[in-house]
């Protein structure tokens, strides 16, 4: 296992500790948000600073980029959008009347979370609000967003003709220890998923399989079947609040304040994994090509054999929390709250495991191989007995 080893980049740029890392879909970019109040863009082929966002008149909470646009919520009760060419603010989001935690872009909607005790949907060119999610008792932390076309069937499709012209679902997690599915074109609230006995810190779709993944400071993880509301499962093996969910093929990694990251069968609900070493809490993972990355409060970013557990390498040099990481062309980036964003070369790592990987399948390969001619050699000893008995 590899110790320690100095990052490749240290980028200091900005003035106070950064709350969240977020990567472009085409990789080229990436956006800090700060608790000086301003975001900055950077570029993944020369890790240098190239745009400077100033304007939030408190700290940033949450960043999100896409390839043409960044945008940033923070404590000043605003969302804005930034166009990442010339660095200039174009839009400003207003209405929600305390801090804003979370935003999310899907299509052509602004999603927004607050702890105003309401969820918002902004039109994303028109700087307009479009609707406002009501009913939550305390402050929303996380959202996620899906289409009922993702998850029903036609004939069972029975919500009101308004709701017909627009099939998209807004989800919400609170501190009021429920989630709840509404309705976007109507504000409606479609489902309240109620078991939970703690904030809901984290969410996580599966559309496809129509599931929702929550975790809580009640120390569970729980699934929920997203059409008909229903709890499904219930992951308690955990010592403190889940702080932080992974989906990868049907495999569910969460990471916990009792300083242990889990993984999950989904279909089962067994636990297969428990991946330590960690001093403090998880606060943030993120799976690539069988390895598993996890951010600490110990102030570590630590690299996990995913199947084996086995830890291979640990990132020192951060002086507090890792709050994100992101990885790109096999370079880790991690930003903390101490103000700096560590750029890290993991090419070693990834090479070793997929060596390991091509091994592993080749031995499946090659015993798959020889129950085969087992089974064939047997199906014909089989047949000359039969043969020899005359049946």
């Amino acid at each position: 296992m590899g110790n320690g080893g100095s990052a490749v980049k240290v980028c200091t740029d900005h003035q106070g500790g950064i709350n969240w890392l977020s990567l472009s879909p085409d990789g080229q970019r990436l956006l800090t948000g700060s608790e000086d109040g301003t975001a900055r863009l950077w570029s993944t082929a020369d890790s240098q600073c190239h745009g400077h966002f100033q304007g939030h008149e408190s700290y940033i909470t949450f960043c999100h980029l896409e390839n043409e646009a960044a945008f940033t919520c923070s404590a000043d009760h605003t969302i804005r959008k930034w166009d990442v060419v010339t660095g200039q603010c174009v839009a400003i989001y207003r209405g929600h009347t305390s801090i804003v935690n979370r935003i999310l872009v899907a299509k052509d909607y602004l999603f927004s979370g607050s702890y105003d005790r309401t969820a918002r949907c902004w039109s994303v060119d028109k700087e307009k609000q479009i609707q406002e999610f009501r009913g939550h008792r305390n402050c929303v932390l996380t959202l996620a967003h899906y289409s009922s076309r993702d998850v029903l069937e036609e004939e069972e499709e029975e919500e009101e003709e308004e709701e017909k012209v627009s099939r998209d679902l807004l989800v919400t997690g609170s501190t009021d220890c429920t989630v709840k599915v509404w309705w976007v074109s109507s504000g409606r609230c479609y489902q309240t998923l109620l078991g939970h006995t703690g904030a809901v810190l984290c969410l996580i779709l599966d559309a496809p399989n129509r599931e929702l993944f929550s975790g809580s400071t009640d120390y569970t993880i729980r699934t929920w079947n997203i059409v008909t509301g229903e709890q499904l499962k219930v992951f308690k093996e955990h010592q403190g609040s889940v702080i932080c969910l992974e989906l990868v093929n049907r495999h569910l990694y969460s990471g916990s304040a009792d300083r242990t990251v889990k993984c999950w069968l989904v279909d089962t609900g067994e636990r297969i994994q428990t991946y330590k070493a960690h001093k403090h809490s998880v606060s943030t993972l993120k799976y690539h090509a069988g390895i598993l990355f996890t951010g600490s409060g110990d102030a570590c970013a630590r690299a996990f054999n995913s199947k084996s557990g086995v830890l291979q390498k640990i990132f020192r040099g951060h002086k507090f929390i890792i709050n994100c990481i992101q990885i790109h062309n096999e370079l880790l980036y991690t930003a903390s709250h101490d103000g700096t964003l560590r750029i890290w070369d993991i090419r070693g790592i990834c090479k070793r495991n997929k060596r390991r990987l091509k091994k592993e399948r080749s031995a499946q390969g090659r015993s798959s191989q020889k129950g085969s001619l087992s089974r064939l050699f047997n199906n014909k000893v089989g047949c000359m007995v039969q043969q020899e008995n005359g049946e």
